[in-house]
């Protein structure tokens, strides 16, 4: 399928859940909540609007993101503006936040749910994380909460993550990948990609992209294997495979990962004055 298919139906099915309010993007909702993506819970979180929290992230990257009082914050798929009200708790009143989604609907929903919070520092725009109206060097720190494993093109994405953040920023991003050999059909799978499984890659692939994009001090914060029910697998898997997914490494973790943009990058033009 061709990326821009898949952008489609991924823009689809996360408009369906900015307008319904309903945190299932896959074809099939019945096991909604079966499948924990994440453990990790909002509630007790400073900054925490329940209205824009969808349940559609996969972990909370803003417990390890290190936001200090006065940083420029960007989200990179900020979807109803969960965790931009959460970084927002962080900065505080001198910093900035700017979220970042391609679907106008949660765009919408976003800065309803900002101006009934009267915050005047943050800031939603419409836009391809694979392309950012943003200039050079804007913000301390990026997030992202289980968004990259949809865009298919994540050297792009991440090019442009390196590209926004000032030298010495850095990235904790929170996303879906896989260990072990996935079979293709549910790669393949238009309703499981946009339910944020098949979009995902390889953990190896994963970090190798972070590296040949240039950060530095790539690491693991946290992981989880992903629950996944025996009636979803079963349509994709033989009973063999279901085996080996459940008793082995192989299966789909969600992960916080963490990353620097380096103080000095002179071979680059990040040395400029901006």
């Amino acid at each position: 399928m061709e990326s821009s298919n898949l952008k489609s139906i991924v823009k689809q099915k996360y408009a369906e859940v900015a307008n319904t309010g309903t945190s299932c993007c896959g074809a099939d909702c019945s096991y909604i909540d079966e499948v924990k993506f994440t453990e990790d819970s909002y509630q007790e979180v400073d900054g925490y609007l329940p209205e824009a929290d969808l349940g559609l992230g996969c972990g909370l990257p803003t417990e390890l993101a290190q936001i200090k009082s006065g940083d420029v914050v960007v989200d990179l798929g900020s979807g109803a503006g969960n965790d931009c009200f959460v970084a927002r708790s962080q900065t505080g009143p001198d910093g900035k936040i700017i979220g970042i989604d391609f679907t106008p609907e949660m765009i919408e929903k976003a800065r309803k749910n900002a101006s009934k919070q009267g915050f005047e520092n943050i800031q939603f725009i419409e836009a391809d994380i694979e392309n950012i109206p943003l200039s050079d060097h804007t913000a301390d720190v990026v997030i992202s909460n289980c968004v990259m494993n949809l865009v298919p093109d994540k050297k792009a994405a991440f090019a442009e993550t390196y590209r926004l953040l000032k030298p010495g920023g850095h990235f904790s991003i929170s996303d879906v990948v896989i260990k072990g050999h996935l079979p293709k059909q549910i790669k393949k799978s238009a309703e499981m990609y946009a339910g944020c499984v098949s979009g995902a890659v390889s953990m190896e692939d994963y970090l190798k992209i972070l590296e040949d994009a240039g950060f530095d001090n790539v690491q693991i914060q946290k992981q989880k294997k992903i629950s996944i029910p025996l009636e979803i697998l079963q349509p994709f898997l033989n009973a063999y495979e279901i085996d080996s997914y459940n008793q082995g490494d192989l299966g789909i973790y969600s992960i916080t990962v963490y990353g620097e943009k380096p103080n000095s990058c002179c071979e680059s033009d990040c040395c400029k004055e901006d």
